[in-house]
């Protein structure tokens, strides 16, 4: 239920990190995997070189994607 802003130049991992410390993540250039999160709703920019094309209907890696609109609805 909580809102966050992510604004152009920062990360929905930098963003979320500040709200959740314990996410889990171990690399900033989208092709580990450990900060793959279950989007719920919301269309995202998927900028990783990982996630298989059935993965990206509806997971993304908050580590470099980005949302495509103005709003995701994340499952962490």
């Amino acid at each position: 239920g909580t809102v966050l802003d992510v604004v152009a130049d920062r990360t929905a991992l930098d963003v979320i990190r500040e709200v959740v410390p314990g996410v889990p993540y171990s690399c900033r250039q989208g092709f580990c995997g450990t900060c793959k999160v279950k989007v719920l709703a919301g269309a995202p920019e998927h900028r990783d070189r990982r996630l298989a094309d059935d993965e990206r209907e509806d997971h993304m890696l908050i580590c470099v994607s980005r949302s495509a609109g103005e709003r995701l609805t994340l499952d962490l």
